[in-house]
């Protein structure tokens, strides 16, 4: 899993790459990012497939926050990004959501 950020010389946003590599996403068919910059909207923001096997999705987040996040895969798997800048515990149960600060 991989975050990688694009800082634009003027503008107040940062567009935000987040990709999954093929190993994380074995036999899944659909990937959705949910954060709270989409208000947890598992279809706001759902990842596209290359032909490399990665999928990823580019998304521009205002400077200057931390973005909670998870994805869900095939509507009924949570995973957080082993590439996050840092986790949060999650309001609903015993787990982390990954935290992305840009």
């Amino acid at each position: 899993m991989a975050l990688y950020k694009a800082y634009p010389k003027k503008g107040k946003t940062c567009k935000v790459t987040f990709e999954l590599p093929a190993e994380a996403t074995m036999g899944v068919k659909k990937v959705a990012l949910v954060g709270d910059f989409n208000s947890w909207d598992t279809k706001a923001h759902v990842l596209s497939l290359n032909k490399e096997g990665l999928y990823s999705i580019t998304v521009a987040l205002e400077q200057g926050n931390e973005y909670q996040f998870r994805y869900l895969m095939d509507d009924i798997r949570w995973e957080n990004d082993w590439a996050a800048d840092k986790y949060m515990p999650s309001n609903f149960g015993n787990a982390d959501n990954s935290v992305v600060i840009v």
